[in-house]
C-alpha cells in the first residue's frame, strides 16, 4: 500500500490539478453539513427510543449507549462509502465541465440520498445471507456483537487506506471481504466442528463473487463498444469527443446528457450501495433490542389469517416427504441449524424438522394474534424458527424438479409470508443512512476523482467518453439492483472510463491501471485478514475481561 502511496504521489505531480478544485466551501454549508450530521444521529435514537416503547421494552442505559455506539460504526461506513465511491459519478460532470464541483457533488449526494430512499431491501438481505447461521440466530451474543464491529471495523478502514492513496477501490469488495473474513474465522475458532468452511454460505458468495467479476467487464466492453457506436452515429458533432477548452461548458444538449447520466448513477449508487449498512444495521438491533425489531411488528392482524392459511399448506407438502418421522422442535432447530450449515437440505429429516417448526409457528403467531402482539420473551424465538424454516426451504427449493408446480407455488407464497415478517427495514433506517451516504458523498471526494478524469486515460476526458462511461454504469448498477445483487459502483465506472478510453483512441495510462488491479485483488484477502483478526481479537478480549 506504501509503494501505491508513493507512485499515486509521484502522477499527481506529473499531472497539474485542476483549478476547479480550488473552490472554497461556504461556511454556511459547513454549518448545514454539521447540523445535518447532529440531526441525523439525534433523529435515530429517537426512532429507537419510540419503537422500543411502543412495543413495550425497556432499554438499560448501557443497552442504548452500546446500541449507539454499534449504529455510529455502521454508519460510519456508509459515510466514508459516500465520499469514496460517489466520487466516481461526478468525476465526468466535473472534468466535462458540466457542473462545477461543489454543485456536482451536491447534487450527486441529494440523488444518493433518494436512491437509498426508494431502495427495495433485496441488496440488504443478499448481503447478510453470507454471514455464519451462528450469527444471524444469535447476533446479541458477544460472538455475533464481535462480529458485527470486526467485519464494520475492517471495511472501514481498507475503505480509509485506499481512499489514501487515491485508488478507486469498492467498498461492496471491502464488505464483502470483510463477511467472508469473519466466517471463516468463526469456522477456524470452532475447530472445524461443523465440517470444513460451513461458516460460509458459498452459493450466495459464488453468486456475489460473479456480479463482482462481471460487473467491471461489462463497464469496460460496454463503454468501449457505446463510445464507437456514437462515433458513428454523431459523426459530424465532433465537439462530442473532443476535450472541453479550458472551463468552457459543453453545448446544452451534450451538458444536459451528461448531468442526466451523472444523475442516474448516483440514485442506483444509493439504491445499491445504501443497502448494504441497512441489513448490517437490522441485525444489531435485533440483537440490542429484538422485542421491538426482531419481527416486522407493523404487519396488520389481517395479515394473520393469511399466514395461517399458507402455513398450513407448506405444512402438508412438508408431511408428505416426512415419512411419518414426528420431531420435538428443539431438534427441529438443531436439525435445520446443521442443514443451513452444510447447505444440503434434503431427506424426510429435514422435511420433519420444517413440519415441526412450521406448526409451532402457527400455534404461536395464531396464539398471540398477530406479530405485533408476540411477547418480549418470545420474539427472538420466533424469529430465528421463521428464518430457519424460510432459508431452509429456499434451499431445498433450489432443485425445482423435486416439487410439483402447485407445490412450488404453494411453497414461494409461504416465503413471502415468512419473508414478510423478519426481513423489513424501518423508514427511519432509510433515512439515517440516506444521510450518511449523501453527508459522506459531499467530503473527501477530490482523491478519487483525480484519479478518475486525471489518470486512467492518457487524454482528457471528453463528452462522448465521460457519457459513455456513465450511461453503462447507470444501466449495469440498476441491472443488479434488480437482480438483488450487490455491484462496485467503483469498479464499473472506473472500467467504463478506461473502456471510454480505448475507445477514443487515446490508450491507458498503464500505471493507474495496474494499481486499480492490485487493490482489486488485494481487497479480499486483506479485508479478510483484517475482519477475521479484528474478531479473534475481540472474542479474547470478550474472554479476559469477561464483557
Amino acid at each position: 500500500m506504501a509503494t501505491l502511496a508513493m507512485e499515486q504521489a509521484s502522477t499527481t505531480a506529473e499531472l497539474p490539478r485542476s483549478p476547479r478544485f480550488n473552490e472554497k466551501t461556504h461556511p454556511l454549508a459547513k454549518l448545514l453539513f454539521a447540523a445535518m450530521l447532529v440531526g441525523g444521529l439525534a433523529f435515530a435514537g429517537w426512532s429507537i427510543l419510540v419503537d422500543t416503547r411502543a412495543a413495550g421494552e425497556q432499554m438499560a442505559l448501557g443497552v442504548f449507549a452500546f446500541l449507539g455506539l454499534a449504529l455510529v460504526i455502521a454508519l460510519a461506513f456508509e459515510f466514508v462509502n459516500g465520499f469514496h465511491d460517489t466520487a466516481n459519478a461526478v468525476a465526468t460532470v466535473i472534468y466535462t465541465n458540466s457542473m462545477p464541483a461543489q454543485l456536482a457533488v451536491v447534487w450527486s449526494g441529494f440523488f444518493n440520498f433518494l436512491g437509498v430512499m426508494l431502495s427495495s431491501g433485496a441488496v440488504a438481505y443478499a448481503i447478510i445471507t453470507l454471514l455464519p447461521v451462528d450469527l444471524i440466530l444469535n447476533v446479541g451474543s458477544a460472538a455475533g456483537f464481535s462480529m458485527i464491529f470486526a467485519l464494520l471495523f475492517a471495511a472501514v478502514l481498507w475503505n480509509l487506506a485506499t481512499w489514501y492513496v487515491g485508488l478507486p477501490n469498492s467498498s461492496s469488495h471491502a464488505l464483502i471481504g470483510s463477511v467472508l473474513g469473519v466466517g471463516l474465522a468463526n469456522q477456524l475458532i470452532l475447530g472445524g466442528s461443523r465440517g470444513g468452511t460451513a461458516g460460509v454460505d458459498w452459493s450466495q458468495a459464488t453468486k456475489v463473487f460473479s456480479a463482482l467479476l462481471w460487473s467491471p467487464l461489462l463497464g469496460f466492453a460496454g463503454a468501449l463498444l457505446l463510445l464507437l457506436v456514437m462515433r458513428v452515429l454523431f459523426r459530424k458533432r465532433p465537439q462530442l469527443f473532443q476535450a472541453p477548452a479550458g472551463n468552457t461548458p459543453p453545448p446544452r444538449g451534450i451538458r444536459a446528457l451528461l448531468i442526466g447520466t451523472c444523475t442516474a448513477v448516483s440514485f442506483f449508487h444509493g439504491s445499491n450501495d445504501g443497502q448494504k449498512g441497512m441489513g448490517l444495521i437490522m441485525l444489531i438491533l435485533i440483537g440490542c433490542a429484538p422485542t421491538a425489531y426482531a419481527l416486522n411488528r407493523t404487519l396488520p392482524a389481517s395479515a394473520t389469517a393469511a399466514f395461517v392459511q399458507t402455513s398450513h399448506a407448506a405444512h402438508a407438502v412438508f408431511h408428505a416427504r416426512s415419512n411419518g418421522l414426528s420431531m420435538n422442535p428443539v431438534d427441529a432447530r438443531a436439525t435445520l441449524t446443521d442443514a443451513l450449515q452444510h447447505r444440503k437440505a434434503e431427506g424426510p429429516k429435514v422435511y420433519a424438522a420444517l413440519e415441526a417448526l412450521s406448526t409451532n409457528l402457527i400455534d404461536q403467531v395464531s396464539g398471540y394474534g398477530s406479530l405485533s402482539k408476540v411477547p418480549a420473551s418470545a420474539s427472538s424465538n420466533v424469529r430465528n424458527d421463521m428464518y430457519l424454516v424460510l432459508d431452509t426451504t429456499r434451499l431445498a427449493t433450489k432443485k425445482p424438479e423435486g416439487f410439483a408446480p402447485a407445490e412450488r407455488a404453494t411453497l414461494k407464497a409461504y416465503q413471502d409470508d415468512l419473508e414478510g415478517g423478519t426481513r423489513f427495514i424501518p423508514l427511519w433506517v432509510k433515512i439515517v443512512v440516506a444521510i450518511a451516504l449523501g453527508l459522506g458523498t459531499m467530503i473527501g471526494w477530490k482523491r478519487i476523482v483525480v484519479t478518475v478524469g486525471e489518470k486512467i486515460g492518457k487524454q482528457h476526458m471528453t463528452y462522448g467518453m465521460g457519457a459513455a462511461a456513465e450511461i453503462v454504469a447507470a444501466a449495469t448498477i440498476m441491472g443488479a439492483d434488480h437482480l438483488g445483487v450487490p455491484v462496485s459502483t467503483t469498479h464499473i465506472l472506473s472500467s467504463g472510463v478506461a473502456g471510454a478510453s480505448v475507445g477514443s483512441g487515446a490508450g491507458l495510462q498503464f500505471r493507474t491501471i495496474r494499481n486499480m488491479a492490485l487493490a482489486w485483488l488485494m481487497t479480499l484477502p486483506a479485508a479478510m485478514l483484517l475482519s477475521g483478526g479484528l474478531y479473534w481479537l475481540m472474542l479474547n478480549a470478550v474472554r479476559i475481561f469477561g464483557l
